[in-house]
């Protein structure tokens, strides 16, 4: 592994240390591909450096200049990464996009930032093909990534009018004078308050915020990183890929969506130590697979016996994940406290974390094996933590964006006079300095008489039930609360008397809560809710 130390990371460039990893590991794996039950696209370190400065090349063969705005367009791939790096060799700015966006959104992004290119793959080519006849790209150029970890050309396309590379000459490619400080990546958010923002980072903030998780793992270049989310979001593409690059681990991609029938055989075959994920991946093998096998079972009814299950059931989940994860990060929303309980006792590696893109992304986490719920969170020392008069959460630190490209408004709306991020999210800080998470400032329900309410506490109660799949808390006209629920697959097959069941579990519910917080009602929703990247509810589409 690179050794890391403050000095070091305050020094730090995306290009630099990217060059640096090439060099030093040079024949250990660094990229590869999940496809079919094999695995393919095989990258060396050594192969990777060559491959980005090949990007860098057509880059600039392309026009683009330092400091210029560079779109990169591709599901998760051993492509992705050589261009994002590519990009960075060039002295552009990376503009990561989410394979989910819309046209329009795309369309936004890329007059909003001033798109000089856009690498993008033959697969999100043909699903946004109605991009290319956009005026605002006429004379931009696409860079088709697919061939570029080959010996074959690169085509690049400019109004139609297509050239290939060829023999391209990375000899003589001339290292970026980029500073930690300059403007490395701009990463538009999809969040749950539906204002899609340019988040600006640093070379510097991206680096510095990938040596914090060091408090919570030691990562080495013998890991295998199983890479499932978006690598557009800044969670993934800083556990997922900055880090990993840091230590000379190897990383594979999926080329599927990581459902059940695609994530189980990889994780067999690849037998990760090192998996960055989501609540609802879990939340889904513990609802759909181990709690209707832990209920079923008679032991499980019996105070003596049920240790004993839980303990097999734990043995056969670490089986199916590979057999080999030290490290299971989960990030981007709140895990249901029952799931946390299971992987807790069953002493499985789980990690929470606490983060946002402004953040690139960490803010705080645990190492694993720790009842976060309970226990609370705990900030990197790199990393201050301050909660506002009204509950915010506040930081400050080196990982904190430069601000929102182009919106010196909505920048300044984020931070207070003396310089400190408000989060939007509300949280407590315990004697013990621990960090604990209370939900959205904006999703903050006031109640009759001033009360605070905070509906993700009331979901987590409602998800904590098997009746229930997803649920969002809000406020009725009358200022009544009310739960709008997805039901489960168990409470489905109840239909006939679902009305009273759903009256039950409000009853239920209503029991654990305070009095100015109990739910006047339920409401099934038949539709799945619109998620961010991250799998959170985009509130503002219901509420």
């Amino acid at each position: 592994m690179i050794q890391i130390d403050e000095k070091i990371t305050a020094q730090a460039t995306l290009a630099g240390l990217y060059q640096h990893a090439s060099a030093v590991y040079k024949n250990r794996p660094a990229f590869a591909l999940f496809s079919d039950g094999k695995i393919t696209k095989q990258v060396t370190y050594e192969r990777m450096g060559k491959y980005s400065k090949k990007a860098a090349v057509v880059l600039k063969s392309s026009g683009v200049c330092g400091g210029d705005r560079v779109l990169l367009l591709a599901e998760n791939c051993p492509e992705w990464p050589i261009v994002y790096f590519g990009i960075a060799i060039a002295g552009a700015v990376s503009v990561p996009l989410l394979t989910g966006f819309s046209v329009p959104q795309i369309r936004y992004i890329a007059e909003h930032c001033g798109a000089k290119a856009i690498c993008i793959s033959k697969e999100m080519a043909q699903k946004f093909k109605s991009i290319i006849e956009l005026p605002f790209f006429a004379k931009t150029p696409f860079i088709y990534i697919d061939t570029l970890i080959s010996d074959e050309s690169i085509s690049v396309s400019v109004n139609g009018i297509k050239k290939k590379y060829t023999n391209i000459d990375i000899d003589n490619i001339e290292n970026p004078r980029n500073s930690p400080d300059d403007l490395a990546s701009i990463i538009y958010t999809s969040g749950t308050q539906g204002s899609s923002k340019g988040v600006m980072l640093s070379s510097r903030n991206l680096i510095s915020s990938a040596v914090s998780t060091f408090t919570f793992i030691k990562v080495n270049s013998s890991d295998r990183v199983l890479s499932v989310l978006p690598l557009a979001h800044s969670y993934e593409c800083s556990l997922g890929l900055i880090i990993p690059v840091i230590c000379g681990s190897s990383i594979t991609y999926l080329d599927k969506p990581p459902s059940p029938s695609v994530l189980l055989p990889a994780m067999k075959l690849i037998r990760p130590t090192i998996m960055a994920s989501v609540p609802l991946l879990m939340e889904k093998i513990y609802n759909n697979s181990i709690r209707p096998k832990l209920r079923a079972n008679p032991l499980y009814k019996f105070i003596l016996t049920r240790p004993l299950v839980i303990f097999a059931a734990g043995r056969r989940l670490n089986k199916a994940l590979g057999g080999r994860i030290r490290f299971f990060g989960i990030g981007g929303a709140p895990l249901c406290a029952e799931v946390e309980k299971f992987l807790y006792r069953i002493k499985f590696p789980y990690s929470i974390g606490y983060g946002l893109t402004e953040a690139a992304p960490l803010v705080a986490g645990n190492p694993p094996y720790r009842l976060s719920s309970k226990e609370g969170l705990v900030a990197p020392k790199t990393v201050e933590i301050r909660i506002s008069d009204e509950g915010e959460i506040q930081v400050k630190g080196p990982n904190i964006m430069m601000g929102y490209y182009n919106d010196k408004e909505k920048t300044a709306q984020s931070f207070t006079s003396d310089c400190w991020l408000k989060t939007g999210d509300l949280g407590s800080i315990d004697k013990k300095g621990k960090l604990h998470i209370k939900g959205r400032l904006k999703a903050l329900i006031l109640g009759p008489s001033g009360e605070n309410i905070y509906p993700e506490e009331i979901e987590r109660l409602l998800g904590s039930s098997q009746l229930v799949e997803e649920s969002l808390v809000y406020s009725g006209k009358k200022g009544e609360l009310v739960a709008m629920v997805i039901l489960s697959e168990a409470a489905k097959t109840a239909a006939d008397v679902i009305e009273n069941t759903m009256e039950e579990l409000r009853m239920w519910v209503n029991k654990k809560l305070a009095a100015f917080s109990k739910l006047n009602r339920i409401e099934i929703k038949y539709e799945p809710f619109e998620k961010t990247p991250t799998m959170k509810i985009k509130r503002y589409l219901y509420i």
